[in-house]
Protein backbone atom coordinates (compact mmCIF):
# COMPACT_ATOMS: atom_id res chain seq x y z
CA UNK A 1 0.00 0.00 0.00
CA UNK A 2 1.63 3.21 -1.21
CA UNK A 3 0.49 6.43 0.49
CA UNK A 4 0.59 9.39 -1.90
CA UNK A 5 -2.20 11.62 -0.57
CA UNK A 6 -0.06 14.04 1.42
CA UNK A 7 -0.35 17.73 0.66
CA UNK A 8 3.23 18.61 1.53
CA UNK A 9 2.32 22.01 2.97
CA UNK A 10 5.89 22.70 4.11
CA UNK A 11 6.97 22.71 0.45
CA UNK A 12 4.77 25.75 -0.15
CA UNK A 13 4.52 26.84 -3.79
CA UNK A 14 6.07 23.60 -5.05
CA UNK A 15 3.01 21.55 -4.03
CA UNK A 16 0.37 24.22 -4.60
CA UNK A 17 -1.18 22.32 -7.51
CA UNK A 18 0.28 18.84 -7.22
CA UNK A 19 0.73 16.05 -4.69
CA UNK A 20 4.11 15.83 -2.99
CA UNK A 21 5.07 12.48 -4.63
CA UNK A 22 4.77 14.18 -8.05
CA UNK A 23 7.43 16.78 -7.19
CA UNK A 24 10.44 16.87 -9.51
CA UNK A 25 13.72 15.53 -8.14
CA UNK A 26 17.22 15.32 -9.55
CA UNK A 27 16.35 16.90 -12.88
CA UNK A 28 14.53 13.97 -14.48
CA UNK A 29 12.75 12.09 -11.68
CA UNK A 30 9.61 12.49 -9.63
CA UNK A 31 9.67 11.46 -5.97
CA UNK A 32 7.23 8.61 -6.67
CA UNK A 33 9.83 7.02 -8.97
CA UNK A 34 11.85 5.82 -5.98
CA UNK A 35 9.18 3.73 -4.26
CA UNK A 36 7.85 2.37 -7.58
CA UNK A 37 11.38 1.41 -8.67
CA UNK A 38 12.03 -0.20 -5.28
CA UNK A 39 8.89 -2.29 -5.69
CA UNK A 40 9.81 -3.26 -9.24
CA UNK A 41 13.39 -4.15 -8.30
CA UNK A 42 12.03 -6.19 -5.37
CA UNK A 43 9.67 -8.08 -7.75
CA UNK A 44 6.60 -6.87 -5.83
CA UNK A 45 3.92 -6.04 -8.37
CA UNK A 46 0.62 -5.93 -6.47
CA UNK A 47 0.10 -2.46 -5.07
CA UNK A 48 -2.64 -0.05 -4.13
CA UNK A 49 -1.77 3.62 -4.52
CA UNK A 50 -3.88 5.63 -2.07
CA UNK A 51 -4.52 9.15 -3.35
CA UNK A 52 -6.18 12.25 -1.96
CA UNK A 53 -4.64 15.70 -2.49
CA UNK A 54 -4.29 16.93 -6.12
CA UNK A 55 -3.98 13.43 -7.66
CA UNK A 56 -4.39 14.27 -11.36
CA UNK A 57 -0.73 14.76 -12.31
CA UNK A 58 0.33 11.69 -10.35
CA UNK A 59 -2.33 9.44 -11.88
CA UNK A 60 -1.57 10.56 -15.43
CA UNK A 61 2.14 10.07 -14.81
CA UNK A 62 1.91 6.53 -13.39
CA UNK A 63 -0.94 5.28 -15.62
CA UNK A 64 -0.76 1.46 -15.67
CA UNK A 65 2.75 1.32 -14.20
CA UNK A 66 4.41 0.05 -17.39
CA UNK A 67 7.41 2.36 -16.95
CA UNK A 68 8.28 0.40 -13.77
CA UNK A 69 7.24 -3.00 -15.20
CA UNK A 70 4.26 -3.09 -12.85
CA UNK A 71 1.53 -3.61 -15.48
CA UNK A 72 0.80 -7.29 -14.85
CA UNK A 73 -2.37 -9.33 -15.23
CA UNK A 74 -4.51 -9.95 -12.13
CA UNK A 75 -2.36 -7.62 -10.02
CA UNK A 76 -0.38 -4.50 -10.92
CA UNK A 77 -1.25 -0.92 -10.00
CA UNK A 78 -4.63 0.08 -8.54
CA UNK A 79 -5.51 3.67 -7.65
CA UNK A 80 -7.54 3.93 -4.44
CA UNK A 81 -9.41 7.18 -3.84
CA UNK A 82 -11.50 8.58 -0.95
CA UNK A 83 -15.16 7.64 -1.22
CA UNK A 84 -18.53 8.11 0.46
CA UNK A 85 -19.98 5.10 2.25
CA UNK A 86 -23.20 4.42 4.17
CA UNK A 87 -21.49 5.84 7.25
CA UNK A 88 -20.91 9.09 5.37
CA UNK A 89 -17.10 8.88 5.42
CA UNK A 90 -15.31 10.68 2.63
CA UNK A 91 -12.05 12.45 3.44
CA UNK A 92 -9.25 10.29 4.80
CA UNK A 93 -8.36 11.31 8.34
CA UNK A 94 -4.75 10.16 8.31
CA UNK A 95 -2.31 7.61 6.94
CA UNK A 96 -3.79 4.68 8.87
CA UNK A 97 -7.37 5.66 8.12
CA UNK A 98 -6.58 5.73 4.40
CA UNK A 99 -5.44 2.09 4.59
CA UNK A 100 -8.43 1.09 6.74
CA UNK A 101 -10.80 2.63 4.21
CA UNK A 102 -9.38 0.33 1.52
CA UNK A 103 -8.91 -2.91 3.45
CA UNK A 104 -11.24 -4.71 1.05
CA UNK A 105 -8.60 -4.15 -1.62
CA UNK A 106 -6.03 -5.91 0.57
CA UNK A 107 -8.37 -8.81 1.33
CA UNK A 108 -9.05 -9.58 -2.32
CA UNK A 109 -5.42 -10.73 -2.70
CA UNK A 110 -5.40 -12.69 0.59
CA UNK A 111 -1.81 -11.78 1.61
CA UNK A 112 -0.07 -12.90 4.78
CA UNK A 113 1.81 -9.60 5.04
CA UNK A 114 1.08 -6.00 4.12
CA UNK A 115 3.84 -3.54 3.23
CA UNK A 116 3.02 0.11 3.98
CA UNK A 117 5.08 2.71 2.08
CA UNK A 118 5.20 6.47 1.60
CA UNK A 119 5.48 7.74 -1.95
CA UNK A 120 7.59 10.81 -1.25
CA UNK A 121 10.95 9.63 0.12
CA UNK A 122 14.31 9.33 -1.62
CA UNK A 123 16.02 5.96 -1.14
CA UNK A 124 16.86 2.60 -2.74
CA UNK A 125 15.69 -0.48 -0.87
CA UNK A 126 15.15 -4.17 -1.53
CA UNK A 127 11.92 -4.76 0.37
CA UNK A 128 12.46 -8.53 0.31
CA UNK A 129 15.25 -8.18 2.89
CA UNK A 130 12.86 -6.31 5.17
CA UNK A 131 10.09 -8.88 4.73
CA UNK A 132 12.50 -11.80 5.21
CA UNK A 133 13.69 -10.34 8.52
CA UNK A 134 10.07 -9.76 9.59
CA UNK A 135 9.32 -13.44 8.95
CA UNK A 136 12.55 -14.68 10.58
CA UNK A 137 11.75 -12.70 13.75
CA UNK A 138 8.16 -13.99 13.78
CA UNK A 139 7.23 -10.34 14.19
CA UNK A 140 3.75 -8.85 14.23
CA UNK A 141 5.03 -5.47 13.01
CA UNK A 142 8.41 -4.40 11.62
CA UNK A 143 9.44 -0.75 11.27
CA UNK A 144 12.27 0.12 8.89
CA UNK A 145 14.64 2.56 10.59
CA UNK A 146 17.59 4.76 9.73
CA UNK A 147 20.06 6.83 11.69
CA UNK A 148 19.16 10.52 11.45
CA UNK A 149 21.73 13.23 12.08
CA UNK A 150 19.79 16.38 11.18
CA UNK A 151 16.77 17.43 13.26
CA UNK A 152 15.56 14.06 14.64
CA UNK A 153 12.50 15.84 16.08
CA UNK A 154 10.95 15.68 12.57
CA UNK A 155 10.63 11.90 12.80
CA UNK A 156 9.20 9.07 14.83
CA UNK A 157 12.05 8.09 17.16
CA UNK A 158 12.62 4.50 18.32
CA UNK A 159 14.67 2.72 20.94
CA UNK A 160 15.61 -0.91 20.23
CA UNK A 161 16.94 -3.62 22.50
CA UNK A 162 19.82 -5.97 21.61
CA UNK A 163 17.46 -8.19 19.60
CA UNK A 164 16.05 -5.16 17.72
CA UNK A 165 12.70 -5.32 19.50
CA UNK A 166 11.15 -1.86 19.78
CA UNK A 167 11.04 -0.87 23.45
CA UNK A 168 9.83 2.70 22.92
CA UNK A 169 8.47 4.88 20.14
CA UNK A 170 7.67 8.59 20.13
CA UNK A 171 6.35 10.53 17.15
CA UNK A 172 8.19 13.82 16.51
CA UNK A 173 9.40 14.38 20.10
CA UNK A 174 10.64 17.80 21.20
CA UNK A 175 13.64 16.19 22.91
CA UNK A 176 14.53 12.98 21.02
CA UNK A 177 16.10 10.24 23.15
CA UNK A 178 17.94 8.66 20.22
CA UNK A 179 18.80 9.21 16.56
CA UNK A 180 17.13 6.05 15.30
CA UNK A 181 14.15 7.15 13.24
CA UNK A 182 11.24 5.52 11.45
CA UNK A 183 11.34 5.65 7.65
CA UNK A 184 7.56 5.38 7.41
CA UNK A 185 8.09 1.90 5.94
CA UNK A 186 6.21 -0.88 7.76
CA UNK A 187 5.49 -4.59 7.42
CA UNK A 188 2.37 -5.89 9.20
CA UNK A 189 0.87 -9.32 9.49
CA UNK A 190 -2.45 -8.76 7.76
CA UNK A 191 -4.71 -9.77 10.64
CA UNK A 192 -2.62 -7.78 13.11
CA UNK A 193 -3.02 -4.73 10.88
CA UNK A 194 -6.77 -5.28 10.62
CA UNK A 195 -7.13 -5.48 14.41
CA UNK A 196 -5.00 -2.40 15.05
CA UNK A 197 -6.90 -0.35 12.47
CA UNK A 198 -10.25 -1.32 13.99
CA UNK A 199 -9.06 -0.37 17.48
CA UNK A 200 -7.34 2.85 16.39
CA UNK A 201 -8.53 6.30 17.41
CA UNK A 202 -10.61 7.63 14.51
CA UNK A 203 -10.12 11.22 15.62
CA UNK A 204 -6.38 11.07 14.89
CA UNK A 205 -5.82 8.05 12.73
CA UNK A 206 -2.15 7.88 11.80
CA UNK A 207 0.51 5.16 11.82
CA UNK A 208 3.06 7.18 13.77
CA UNK A 209 0.68 8.85 16.22
CA UNK A 210 -1.72 5.97 16.77
CA UNK A 211 -1.03 2.55 15.29
CA UNK A 212 2.59 1.99 16.35
CA UNK A 213 1.97 3.18 19.95
CA UNK A 214 -1.14 0.97 20.06
CA UNK A 215 0.88 -2.03 18.84
CA UNK A 216 3.40 -1.50 21.65
CA UNK A 217 0.66 -1.11 24.27
CA UNK A 218 -0.91 -4.34 23.00
CA UNK A 219 2.34 -6.24 23.71
CA UNK A 220 2.76 -7.21 20.08
CA UNK A 221 6.16 -8.20 18.74
CA UNK A 222 7.31 -4.96 17.11
CA UNK A 223 10.78 -5.10 15.59
CA UNK A 224 13.04 -2.48 14.06
CA UNK A 225 14.86 -3.15 10.79
CA UNK A 226 18.14 -1.25 10.54
CA UNK A 227 18.39 0.18 7.02
CA UNK A 228 22.00 1.09 6.17
CA UNK A 229 21.52 2.86 2.84
CA UNK A 230 20.88 6.47 1.82
CA UNK A 231 17.48 7.83 2.93
CA UNK A 232 16.04 11.33 2.78
CA UNK A 233 12.63 12.62 3.86
CA UNK A 234 12.26 15.69 1.65
CA UNK A 235 9.30 17.25 3.44
CA UNK A 236 10.79 20.74 3.76
CA UNK A 237 12.29 23.21 1.30
CA UNK A 238 15.70 22.86 2.92
CA UNK A 239 15.68 19.04 2.96
CA UNK A 240 14.47 18.88 -0.66
CA UNK A 241 17.25 21.24 -1.73
CA UNK A 242 19.94 19.32 0.19
CA UNK A 243 18.84 15.96 -1.21
CA UNK A 244 19.02 17.34 -4.75
CA UNK A 245 22.48 18.75 -4.10
CA UNK A 246 23.61 15.38 -2.72
CA UNK A 247 23.33 14.06 -6.29
CA UNK A 248 25.94 16.62 -7.35
CA UNK A 249 28.17 16.60 -4.27
CA UNK A 250 27.83 13.00 -3.03
CA UNK A 251 26.78 10.92 -6.05
CA UNK A 252 28.10 7.73 -4.42
CA UNK A 253 25.43 8.01 -1.68
CA UNK A 254 22.29 7.38 -3.72
CA UNK A 255 23.83 6.18 -7.01
CA UNK A 256 20.71 7.39 -8.81
CA UNK A 257 22.51 7.34 -12.15
CA UNK A 258 23.95 3.83 -11.76
CA UNK A 259 21.77 1.60 -13.93
CA UNK A 260 23.92 -1.51 -13.51
CA UNK A 261 22.19 -2.54 -10.28
CA UNK A 262 18.83 -1.55 -8.77
CA UNK A 263 18.02 1.22 -11.28
CA UNK A 264 15.68 4.11 -10.52
CA UNK A 265 13.18 4.04 -13.38
CA UNK A 266 11.32 7.07 -14.66
CA UNK A 267 9.06 8.10 -17.50
CA UNK A 268 11.24 9.73 -20.15
CA UNK A 269 10.18 12.64 -22.35
CA UNK A 270 10.48 12.71 -26.14
CA UNK A 271 12.50 15.92 -26.09
CA UNK A 272 15.74 16.36 -28.05
CA UNK A 273 19.12 16.33 -26.28
CA UNK A 274 20.11 19.49 -24.43
CA UNK A 275 22.22 22.02 -26.34
CA UNK A 276 24.86 24.27 -24.81
CA UNK A 277 25.56 27.20 -27.10
CA UNK A 278 28.91 28.94 -27.64
CA UNK A 279 31.69 28.53 -25.08
CA UNK A 280 29.49 28.83 -22.00
CA UNK A 281 30.91 27.17 -18.89
CA UNK A 282 28.97 24.36 -17.19
CA UNK A 283 30.42 23.23 -13.83
CA UNK A 284 29.20 20.31 -11.66
CA UNK A 285 25.62 20.48 -12.93
CA UNK A 286 22.89 18.25 -14.34
CA UNK A 287 21.20 19.36 -17.56
CA UNK A 288 18.11 17.45 -18.73
CA UNK A 289 16.73 16.88 -22.23
CA UNK A 290 15.26 19.73 -24.23
CA UNK A 291 17.28 22.49 -22.52
CA UNK A 292 18.76 25.30 -24.61
CA UNK A 293 21.59 26.93 -22.67
CA UNK A 294 23.30 30.21 -23.60
CA UNK A 295 24.68 31.11 -20.18
CA UNK A 296 26.90 29.90 -17.33
CA UNK A 297 25.67 27.11 -15.04
CA UNK A 298 27.44 26.21 -11.80
CA UNK A 299 26.40 23.60 -9.22
CA UNK A 300 22.79 23.50 -10.38
CA UNK A 301 20.15 21.03 -11.56
CA UNK A 302 18.02 21.79 -14.61
CA UNK A 303 14.92 19.80 -15.51
CA UNK A 304 13.65 19.40 -19.07
CA UNK A 305 12.68 22.06 -21.61
CA UNK A 306 14.43 25.06 -20.03
CA UNK A 307 15.51 28.11 -22.05
CA UNK A 308 18.39 30.16 -20.64
CA UNK A 309 19.24 33.21 -22.72
CA UNK A 310 22.58 34.91 -23.35
CA UNK A 311 24.53 36.34 -20.44
CA UNK A 312 22.68 34.47 -17.67
CA UNK A 313 24.48 33.10 -14.63
CA UNK A 314 22.87 30.27 -12.66
CA UNK A 315 24.48 29.05 -9.42
CA UNK A 316 23.47 26.69 -6.58
CA UNK A 317 19.93 26.45 -7.94
CA UNK A 318 17.26 23.96 -8.99
CA UNK A 319 15.16 24.84 -12.01
CA UNK A 320 12.05 22.82 -12.81
CA UNK A 321 10.66 22.06 -16.27
CA UNK A 322 9.71 24.57 -18.97
CA UNK A 323 11.19 27.65 -17.30
CA UNK A 324 12.25 30.57 -19.49
CA UNK A 325 14.99 32.88 -18.24
CA UNK A 326 15.61 36.20 -19.98
CA UNK A 327 19.04 37.50 -20.99
CA UNK A 328 21.58 38.71 -18.41
CA UNK A 329 19.63 37.34 -15.44
CA UNK A 330 21.43 36.10 -12.32
CA UNK A 331 19.99 33.33 -10.13
CA UNK A 332 21.61 32.01 -6.95
CA UNK A 333 20.27 29.58 -4.35
CA UNK A 334 16.74 29.39 -5.74
CA UNK A 335 14.24 26.71 -6.65
CA UNK A 336 12.38 27.94 -9.73
CA UNK A 337 8.95 26.30 -10.07
CA UNK A 338 7.97 24.85 -13.45
CA UNK A 339 6.55 27.11 -16.18
CA UNK A 340 7.96 30.25 -14.56
CA UNK A 341 8.97 33.10 -16.87
CA UNK A 342 11.85 35.29 -15.71
CA UNK A 343 12.32 38.56 -17.57
CA UNK A 344 15.67 39.83 -18.84
CA UNK A 345 18.06 41.44 -16.33
CA UNK A 346 16.32 39.87 -13.32
CA UNK A 347 18.46 39.40 -10.21
CA UNK A 348 17.44 36.56 -7.87
CA UNK A 349 20.27 36.12 -5.35
CA UNK A 350 19.36 34.63 -1.97
CA UNK A 351 21.25 33.74 1.21
CA UNK A 352 18.68 31.06 2.09
CA UNK A 353 17.04 28.69 -0.37
CA UNK A 354 13.98 30.46 -1.80
CA UNK A 355 11.17 29.09 -3.97
CA UNK A 356 10.25 31.31 -6.92
CA UNK A 357 7.13 31.00 -9.06
CA UNK A 358 5.24 33.31 -11.41
CA UNK A 359 3.30 34.87 -8.51
CA UNK A 360 6.58 35.75 -6.79
CA UNK A 361 7.94 37.24 -10.02
CA UNK A 362 4.75 39.21 -10.64
CA UNK A 363 4.84 40.74 -7.14
CA UNK A 364 8.52 41.47 -7.59
CA UNK A 365 7.72 43.34 -10.81
CA UNK A 366 5.02 45.36 -9.03
CA UNK A 367 7.50 46.39 -6.32
CA UNK A 368 9.93 47.65 -8.96
CA UNK A 369 7.36 49.96 -10.55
Amino acid sequence: MVLVGGRGTRLGKITKTTAKPAVTFGGKYKLIDFVLSNLSNSAINTLGIITQYEPYELLSYIEHGSTWDLDVNEAGVSFLTPYTSASGELWQKGTAHSVYQHFRFIDQYDPDYVLILSGDHVYKMDYNKLIDEHIANQADVTISTFKVNDDPSRYGILDLDKKDLVVSFEEKPENPKSKLASMGVYVFNREVLRTLLKEGDNSNFDFGNDIIPLALKSDLKVYGYRFKGYFRDVGTIDSLYKANMDILDKPHYLKAYDYSDFPILTKSSNLPPHHIMGDNKIVNSLISDGCLINGEIKHSILSSGILINKGCKIKDSIIHSNVKIGANSIIEKAIIVENSVILANTILKFKEVTVVDNDYLWKMGEDDE
